[in-house]
């Protein structure tokens, strides 16, 4: 019965970005068709495959490697603060960032990064029949991050349509960040994050393609550049400076939304329990979410769990439900383990709808960003629906 619960979660799922579409007759059912089925063999090839387990496993225990290596530059500098055995949130998952982000950036200036993209993307068009800068972007964003690919797209963006614009807006709200994932790894399954990762490239595209369904021409369908050409290289250990301060930053970021969430949801439930002392914020998103989370195959009680943690990271951030799950979720059932940690692996919640938002503000001409500000509920729409998607694909295979 779960199983049938969860295929007619998937069915819903796609059904609300039909509902939904600004074009419902130009959509292209033979790629929709095409990228369900994409995912659905690599959900199963990666949860359900010997093959795809063993790949899966072996990369998150090289994510885990490279954070155990990073260690060795925290216990230095932090000393007796670094508590092996006990450690705090900082310590565990923020403070390897400041190695891998540079190594990824590093990879990025010797050109090994921009050339897996060039040909990952390149196949991702040709098998799904996407434009091929909406493909390449969605690869982008999983090595780069939503923001620093916006950043170096602005010429691109300034000659696309803005409905166009309005998509590459609605899939940033979709995407993590491969530096960041061995934070991840640290606090959740790190088979079912690696899985989540290429499952969301894909459904940022579906999604799109069923809301903001847009017919390229073949003269249209080009990519200017991802850099302006003729540009002097920065030096390299400028460049790598530049890229460890970056990383610094995101950390002081990442801290700063985690305690003021935190402090803030506390503030709202205290507030909610005066008015009635079972009240609280994730009660009411609970009560929002739990449809959705019944329709991942999960008994109720199980629905109403998940419910809760979905509603609290779409408010929040996934680094809050994270830290609250860590200590726990190993004792969780595989499916719900499954669900919720495919479902959190994304950057879609409120606050990089604004980060979004103000990035287009510098990029794109007025009318364009007006046209994407207007259309901001397409944006968390489609953030949510394909963490809702590659939830229900990883789970139909994991029970």
């Amino acid at each position: 019965m779960y199983l049938a619960i969860n295929i007619l979660g998937i069915i819903v799922f796609l059904a609300i970005g039909f509902l939904f579409s600004k074009n419902k007759k130009a959509i292209n059912w033979k790629a929709i068709a095409i990228m369900v089925v994409l995912n659905l063999v690599l959900a199963w090839f990666l949860t359900g495959s010997a093959a795809g387990r063993a790949g899966v496993k072996a990369a998150a225990d090289g994510f885990a490697w490279i954070v155990d290596i990073s260690s060795t530059g925290t216990i230095f500098a932090l000393g007796g603060w670094y508590d092996a055995k006990n450690l705090n949130f900082i310590c565990s998952a923020l403070m390897p960032i400041l190695m891998i982000v540079p190594m990824f950036d590093i990879l990025t200036y010797i050109g090994v990064l921009p050339w897996i993209i060039k040909w990952i993307g390149r196949g991702l068009s040709f098998i799904t029949g996407q434009p091929k800068f909406e493909s390449f972007f969605a690869v982008e964003m999983m090595f780069l991050g939503n923001t620093e690919v916006l950043a170096i797209s602005g010429m691109q963006l300034r000659k696309m349509s803005r409905e166009r614009n309005l998509t590459i807006a609605m899939m940033s709200m979709s995407c993590v960040t491969a530096s960041i994932l061995g934070a991840y790894i640290e606090m959740m399954p790190g088979q079912f994050i690696l899985t989540a990762v290429p499952i969301n490239i894909v459904n940022s595209l579906i999604a799109t393609a069923l809301m903001n369904p847009i017919v390229v021409p073949e003269e249209e369908d080009t990519i200017e550049t991802i850099k302006q050409e003729g540009e002097k290289r920065e030096p390299f250990f400028s460049f790598l400076g530049d890229s460890i301060l970056g990383a610094g930053r995101l950390i002081l970021i990442i801290v700063a939304n985690v305690v003021a969430f935190v402090a803030l949801a506390a503030l709202i439930d205290k507030l909610l329990a005066l008015i009635w002392k079972p009240l609280s914020l994730e009660a009411i998103l609970g009560v929002i979410m739990f449809p959705f989370s019944w329709l991942m195959g999960l008994p109720v009680h199980q629905a109403w769990m998940l419910s809760q943690d979905m509603g609290m990271k779409l408010v929040t951030n996934e680094f809050v439900v994270m830290g609250k799950v860590t200590g726990v979720i190993n004792q969780y059932p595989e499916h719900l383990k499954a669900v919720l940690t495919t479902f959190v692996t994304s950057f879609a919640n409120f606050g990089t709808l604004g980060m979004v938002i103000g990035a287009f503000k510098g990029l794109v001409g007025k009318e364009d960003n007006d046209y994407i500000a207007t259309n901001i509920g397409y944006l968390l729409l489609s953030g949510i629906l394909v963490s809702l998607l590659s939830a229900a694909i990883v789970g139909l295979f994991v029970w």
